[in-house]
């Protein structure tokens, strides 16, 4: 199988800080990810590392083949987990922008899931509760038709009432030869939608999986796993 992702001895410094440290992953396409790891891992500078937003200290970083940069932008769509959308815009205004700006951005698809979850267009961006901003953000997001989709923490700000149908609108809305890496600390959440997962501790991969081997060769589930590895 080909990688979709292929990394090979990533390093992030600052200063004397390492925070990924010679970091090996290969992730084939077609494959729900989950990144799970505690505060400080390394997880959000890996993911801005991907998304071209950082610069490693040293080691590769290759996306379809390309390194991270404007070849890959086009392909990869990321949900960063604080809200970014301007919030004087409609929920409308904000639609016809990505439109515009993502050649590959699906409208049809924006509107039925804006309906599904009972969002109305018209509602302007900053009348929206923190959860609701959410839920648009994520369906921007998944409305285009990517190789590569990064979400992180999707449902943290979610209530817990609307996180099995969130979770539903992100596995029916991909495309299924693409790939989703899901960082989250609500792992029970969302194990069963995962097929591996990475655990990160201090700047390294401890443990990569397919979430069914675990269950079968250890007897646990991919949330109690990571409570032991991590003690939490």
């Amino acid at each position: 199988m080909n990688s979709l992702i292929e990394i090979r001895g990533l390093s992030k410094n600052y200063g004397r800080k390492k925070v990924l440290d010679e970091l090996d992953l290969s992730i084939g396409s077609g494959k729900i990810i989950g990144l799970l790891g505690p505060n400080a891992s390394g997880k959000s500078t890996l993911i801005k590392i991907i998304n071209g937003l950082l610069q490693p200290s040293s080691g590769t970083v290759l996306i379809n083949g390309e390194k991270p940069g404007t070849l890959t932008k086009s392909i990869v769509s990321y949900l960063p987990e604080r809200t970014y959308i301007n919030g004087a815009m409609t929920v409308r205004q904000i639609v016809n922008y990505f439109k515009d700006f993502y050649s590959d951005f699906d409208e049809e698809r924006a509107y039925n899931m804006l309906y599904d979850l009972k969002i109305d267009p018209s509602s302007k961006i900053k009348t929206l509760s923190k959860g609701t901003k959410e839920k648009v953000q994520l369906i921007l997001v998944m409305s285009r038709q990517a190789k590569l989709y990064i979400l992180d923490e999707p449902i943290g700000g979610v209530d817990p009432a609307a996180r099995s149908y969130v979770i539903r609108t992100i596995i029916n809305n991909y495309p299924p030869e693409s790939t989703i890496i899901i960082v989250t600390h609500l792992i029970s959440e969302i194990e069963q939608i995962c097929d591996e997962v990475c655990f990160l501790n201090n700047g390294k991969i401890v443990l990569h999986e397919d979430t069914d081997t675990i269950r079968v060769k250890k007897g646990t589930s991919v949330d109690a796993l990571f409570r032991e590895e991590f003690k939490c």
